[in-house]
């Protein structure tokens, strides 16, 4: 049976430090109530001549590095992304030049911040398919350039940053070991930016009317995410054939840390058990699993042998998440 495994990872975020009291123009003591709210202490935002592609090449090329491979080597680019450098063409095209993969198939995919997750059942099904050897996913997002900066509900919560991801065939039973990926579009209007395509163009009216910024419900996404968080868990793992108490680590779309609290009193599985860097960098959207599963392999929390889920939730309204043995 063929499996996809993990070759490397790799993550790429800004220089700049964004700290919470940046915000102290939206809200008094800024850093505290934006802390408890959220467990966000900072995050990254990019320069202005920085595109996502820019950010989502570095961590190709971290990753590239990781697994001593050349980009030659690559049979297809993914690039998961809702914050694309251009409308056309695919973000994934410029990342190929940028990185001289000379030899892959490149094409991008819009599941918002499940992106990553959506990519990489993709990836999965191409190599267990035989089609491709080796595939590179990235997730990759720079929400700073859509935030509404009059908006203290929103632009306090997000960073920049990219995350990469090379799996490989192999025979041996570990890497994508199961995935499930749902989505659900009666919540399609709870996550968008309304003015930035056909339905409504961007104009000079839409522009006075802040259309063209990021707009998110955030009770409703909340309870959204605190009811399929679960769901997740046991989707995967029951399809498996695995138990929720083998899993090592469970590593969720970094969002919100009242979110994990919730779940984690909800499922009973300890805060311990989710790897979270979300108080340095934010919700990087796309960016954000990717780039905590590059953190905890290189510090070496996770190790050959850990069994990892990875999980995501986002607009459209969409979620899923896979399970990897390293």
């Amino acid at each position: 049976m063929i499996y996809s495994e993990v070759l490397a990872t790799g993550g790429s975020v800004p220089e700049r430090i964004v700290p919470n009291d940046y915000f102290s123009y939206l809200v008094e003591d800024a850093h505290t109530w934006i802390e408890s709210r959220t467990g966000i202490r900072e995050r990254r935002f990019a320069a202005p001549e920085v595109a996502t592609s820019d950010l989502a090449t570095e961590a190709a090329r971290n990753a590239l590095a990781m697994a001593g491979m050349e980009p030659g080597e690559l049979d297809c680019i993914i690039v998961a992304t809702s914050t694309p450098d251009m409308c056309l063409p695919a973000t994934a095209c410029v990342v190929q030049k940028n990185i001289g993969a000379v030899n892959a198939v490149a094409f991008d995919m819009n599941a918002v911040c499940s992106g990553f997750i959506f990519a990489v059942e993709t990836a999965d099904n191409f190599i267990r398919s035989g089609k491709y050897q080796r595939v590179m996913v990235i997730g990759a997002d720079t929400y700073s350039k859509i935030l509404d900066f009059q908006d203290k509900g929103t632009c306090p919560l997000f960073g920049d940053g990219a995350g990469a991801l090379i799996l490989g065939r192999t025979g041996e039973k570990k890497g994508i070991l199961q995935s499930v990926i749902k989505s659900d579009g009666k919540g399609w209007e709870l996550i968008q930016v309304p003015s930035s395509g056909s339905r409504k163009p961007v104009t000079a009216e839409t522009i006075t009317q802040r259309e063209n910024f990021f707009y998110m419900a955030g009770k409703q996404v909340f309870v959204f995410a605190t009811d399929v968080i679960p769901r997740i868990i046991e989707d995967v793992t029951s399809t498996a054939g695995v138990g929720v108490d083998e899993i090592d680590y469970i590593i969720p779309h970094q969002a919100n840390v009242r979110i994990i609290d919730f779940i984690s009193k909800k499922t009973g599985l300890g805060k311990e058990r989710f790897l979270l860097n979300l108080h340095r960098y934010g919700n990087t959207a796309a960016a954000s699993v990717g780039l905590a599963l590059d953190e905890n392999l290189r510090n070496g929390t996770i190790k050959p042998g850990s069994l990892i889920l990875i999980m995501g939730f986002g607009g459209g309204l969409s979620w899923g998440g896979a399970l990897i043995r390293f």
